[in-house]
């Protein structure tokens, strides 16, 4: 306030300044006034500033104002003097003694003005003259239904009197630019979040609120403007005074958890009633628009303040101090403004009249503070959600650092228990191995030797006897122990068993015939199936050495769709009768494919005898298993 009280010139007068605060004004009119003094009656005595009011539908017509003032030229060359004008909203004419010395640009049929800046204009060399001077002021033509304002006019030299033009010009110029280019910034950068993250209805409202003030205050930026844009520029304008201050009521409800949808759309429908009244009624119809609609918006003013109140009642937090404070400002500005446009000798009352006369206007910069305010109640809670976020984070690290310390002691205790059951399972398959080679030391080789030695013992078998069932013994143990050694190798005892019983078939005079059709990977079978396997061949060889009296044999191992077949074929005479031993071998190799999951086959005839064992595959990522 101190500072704009300094731009409106409310510091004490230079010493070689002439501040006007009485001048005479002529009654309207629009030719030069006389220099010479004729005419005096016609010229009235007014304080300054003045304010003549709108006569119904008829545009206020040019107005003079004029005033004496003293100039003493002091030695050496004169200093450039200049006339001083805080405002001349619609322009007009400075004359020095009978003689035109500047001007502002006026409305013409095509273009419309409406001049916020303050002016100096400069006193051209030669026009003042020793003593008595006098200064006209010519006031150009206003629109209707707007009272015509003439500020308190000052003159001196310029170096006095630009830096008050310079501050006011800050203040309402540049100071309006810096409004309008930041709040666009602003909206777009919050509205691009938003349509980012509809759920933050405050961003939205943020920048909407941003963008509307922004489009509002080009009013003091755009001072000229053509004629049949007018109409256009001045709803926007009064479209984005009106709805700055519902989403201002929209935000205030927001921040205070209220939801009232009838009411959101009520504050919406009156935001909008302004700019459509202007727009029914034309020019015409401004005055009245601005000064009852625009009225309308101060209730709501006060209603957002008593519900930001509120919120500070409940929530008791600095955060929430700062909203009502930024809106108490701008609801006391906007009636400043409001009493400023339409009722000065109100404001007066409470305020200076030099103030009142300076026609500053402060809803601009309470709106700043509203929206800094909006801004730093966003920053904070946008703070606030990045540190619950790093809070959260922070947890869920010690929580996850927590969870990968049970997760890396339970994989301990896993891999210590993988390696129990490994162990057990070791010692568990060195237990089946120990069973597996004891039952097969009791069921085949220990049968073989305790009925052999029943039968030596009784008396029932001569030496070649003895030696056969020796060598069956050795067979049936070479057997156990290539199947059963530890490198678990069937493809090598396959090959040991086939050479031995080459070499017996040969010695007996029976030509052997081979043929294995197998992918290596079917060959990869169970110990256990191994040793039925080929306990099963054996059998069934020893079949053909001592009961088929064959010349040839053929022993075929194949692959059958999803079974492993041994076929195992001579051309003797044929299986023996029932009841003369074999009967028992052909039992023992059906017990021993039933074992395995698979059949046997036996075909007997005068063309010989055929063996077909067929043992159902393993599916391929099981080939270990029959």
């Amino acid at each position: 306030m101190a500072a704009l009280a300094l731009a409106a010139g409310g510091g004490p007068a230079e010493a070689a300044v002439v501040e006007f605060r009485r001048m005479q004004t002529h009654a309207p009119s629009v030719a030069l006034p006389s220099d010479d003094g004729a005419g005096t009656s016609a010229w009235t005595d007014t304080a300054l500033p003045a304010a003549v009011a709108p006569h119904g539908e008829t545009p206020a017509a040019p107005r003079w104002y004029r005033g004496d003032f003293d100039w003493a030229p002091e030695g050496g060359p004169p200093s450039p003097w200049a006339v001083y004008l805080p405002f001349l909203y619609q322009g007009g004419q400075v004359w020095i003694n009978g003689a035109f010395a500047g001007g502002v640009p006026e409305d013409t049929p095509a273009l419309r003005v409406r001049w916020e800046r303050p002016h100096l204009v400069p006193v051209p060399a030669g026009l003042l003259r020793p003593g008595r001077n006098r200064l006209a002021i010519r006031v150009g033509a206003g629109p209707a239904q707007t009272a015509q304002h003439f500020p308190q006019v000052s003159i001196g030299p310029v170096a006095e009197l630009q830096p008050r033009a310079d501050r006011r010009t800050f203040w309402v110029r540049t100071m309006p630019q810096v409004t309008v280019v930041v709040c666009l910034l602003v909206a777009g950068f919050v509205l691009f979040i938003y349509a980012h993250r509809r759920s933050e209805v405050l961003y939205g409202l943020f920048g909407l609120a941003s963008a509307l003030w922004g489009v509002r205050t080009l009013t003091f930026v755009l001072e000229r403007m053509p004629v049949e844009d007018w109409q256009r520029w001045r709803i926007a304008y009064l479209g984005a005074t009106g709805g700055f201050v519902i989403v201002l009521a929209l935000f205030a409800m927001r921040l205070a958890g209220l939801r009232r949808p009838v009411l959101d759309r009520v504050l919406l429908a009156y935001g909008v009633l302004g700019p459509l009244w202007l727009w029914g009624a034309g020019a015409d119809g401004e005055a009245a628009v601005n000064r009852l609609w625009t009225a309308g918006l101060i209730p709501v003013g006060m209603a957002i303040l008593g519900l930001s109140g509120w919120t500070l009642w409940r929530q008791r937090t600095v955060a929430a101090a700062v909203m009502p404070l930024a809106l108490a400002t701008a609801v006391l500005a906007g009636m400043h403004d409001y009493l400023v446009a339409w009722n000065a000798e109100a404001l007066a009352l409470f305020l200076p009249r030099w103030w009142v006369g300076q026609r500053i206007f402060l809803l601009h910069y309470g709106a700043d503070l509203v929206l800094i305010a909006m801004g730093g109640l966003l920053t904070v809670r946008f703070i606030e959600a990045l540190t619950s976020l790093e809070s959260v984070n922070a947890r869920l690290a010690e929580l996850n650092e927590t969870l990968e310390s049970r997760v890396a002691q339970r994989e301990r205790h896993l891999a210590e228990n993988f390696e129990r059951m490994a162990e057990l399972e070791r010692d568990r398959a060195a237990a089946q191995e120990r069973q597996l080679i004891m039952r097969e030391i009791h069921d085949g080789l220990g049968s073989r030797l305790f009925t052999s030695l029943l039968r030596v013992e009784r008396g029932d078998m001569d030496g070649a006897q003895i030696a056969g069932a020796l060598r069956d013994c050795i067979a049936d143990m070479r057997l156990a122990l290539e199947v059963l050694s530890p490198d678990d190798d069937f493809q090598a005892a396959l090959g040991n068993f086939l050479f031995r019983w080459q070499t017996q078939m040969l010695e007996a005079q029976v030509m052997p015939r081979w043929s294995i059709d197998v992918p290596e990977d079917v060959l990869r079978l169970s110990r256990q199936a191994a040793l039925q396997l080929l306990r099963i061949a054996q059998e069934a060889l020893t079949n053909v050495l001592k009961h088929a009296g064959a010349k040839n044999v053929r022993i075929d191992l194949r692959q059958r769709g999803g079974h492993l077949e041994l076929e195992v074929s001579d051309d003797g005479h044929g299986a023996q009768p029932a009841g003369q031993g074999a009967g028992r071998g052909l039992a023992n190799m059906r017990a021993r494919a039933g074992q395995l999951g698979g059949t046997l086959e036996l075909r007997s005839g005068d063309g010989g005898t055929r063996v077909l064992l067929r043992l159902p595959l393993a599916p391929p990522g099981d080939r270990d298993l029959p």
